[in-house]
């Protein structure tokens, strides 16, 4: 979502009052209009030219940011964790108002300079910037707002909505970062995602003519749910809208230093969160285990849980043997 710059209020009444002025003197240098009458036609003028650039100016913001309930989910779940939906359509209110009445004044003041003596043409001109004045500074705190939310939403991730959508999930360096890139075969797009400590990680890869895209969230599927605030589990819940299927990672080894007792406590809280939606055991250093009996009771706990070494790229047939499934069951519920 593309918000434009969002001037200030200085910088909105600067521009309508300087094209205004600029309109005036095109009007003072025109030599057919009769003399009894030129005083009114620039007054009138620059009242009318200032309503009008000011109002392009916030119509082109309005006009720039989409109809929230038109977006997809994903999409409506970000941009309220991120900035709030609520205060967003109350900023673009804000400014509504000010169009408003911005059309009304252009109206009222037009009319009194041309329907009054030469004279007070002067007079209703500058009544009519104060008014101008007064209204865009009412909406300083909505511009300023909005000039919050263009700079949090700059980065929104660009979400193929078409692609099949897979989500790593796992405890930080288990080997999320080393399998995404191996199963891309190249360096994932990076952006920000409200409440991750990293930035979410989008890699595309391409199965059976099908476009797949992998998405990595570090710091926020990577710590327990019990310990995430309710904006965290927003954020969650649009994680949810895009994933087809969740590849949970373990680190056999260990070695990420969390237990398997913890990661396992890890899977059993986001199976919960992600209760309708396919998840995947894979578990990732099986290079640096020896068979023993600690290791394999967390593996025998999942019916088809993946052995791999991301590092050494063991194992990814299997996670693309996989993924050729779950396009096939997508495809089947389309």
């Amino acid at each position: 979502m593309m918000i434009p710059t969002i001037p200030t209020p200085d910088e909105l009444l600067d521009k309508g009052f300087r094209r205004g002025k600029k309109n005036a003197d095109l009007m003072r240098s025109q030599k057919k209009i009769p003399k009894h009458l030129k005083g009114k036609r620039i007054e009138e003028a620059r009242v009318v030219t200032a309503c009008q650039v000011i109002k392009d100016k916030l119509k082109s913001i309005i006009d720039s940011v989409p109809i929230i309930e038109e977006l997809p989910e994903f999409y409506q779940d970000y941009i309220d964790i991120t900035v709030s939906v609520d205060d967003l359509k109350q900023a673009l209110g804000g400014l509504n108002w000010a169009f408003g009445i911005l059309t009304q004044l252009e109206k009222e003041y037009g009319g009194k300079i041309r329907n009054n003596p030469s004279d007070k043409a002067s007079m209703f001109q500058k009544q009519a910037y104060g008014r101008i004045a007064s209204v865009v500074n009412k909406i300083k705190k909505d511009l300023d707002f909005l000039d919050f939310a263009k700079q949090s939403l700059r980065n929104m991730p660009t979400v193929d909505f078409d692609a099949i959508t897979i989500v790593i999930a796992g405890f930080p360096n288990v080997g999320k970062s080393t399998l995404l890139r191996q199963i891309t075969g190249a360096d994932p797009q990076v952006a920000n995602y409200p409440f991750t400590t990293k930035g979410i990680q989008i890699g595309h890869t391409e199965r059976r003519w099908q476009e797949i895209q992998i998405i990595d969230t570090p710091g926020l599927l990577d710590r327990p749910v019990l310990e995430m605030n309710d904006i965290e589990l927003n954020a969650l819940i649009a994680l949810e809208h895009l994933a087809d299927a969740i590849l949970f990672i373990f680190d056999a080894s260990e070695t990420c230093g969390f237990t398997l007792e913890s990661q396992f406590n890890l899977f059993v809280q986001i199976e919960k969160v992600f209760n309708e939606i396919p998840i995947i055991a894979l578990f990732n250093k099986m290079d640096l285990i020896d068979g023993d009996e600690y290791t394999q009771q967390y593996i025998d706990a999942f019916e088809d849980s993946i052995l791999i070494s991301a590092m050494e790229g063991e194992g990814l047939d299997k996670i693309n043997e996989t993924i050729d499934k779950i396009q096939k069951i997508s495809r089947e519920q389309t």
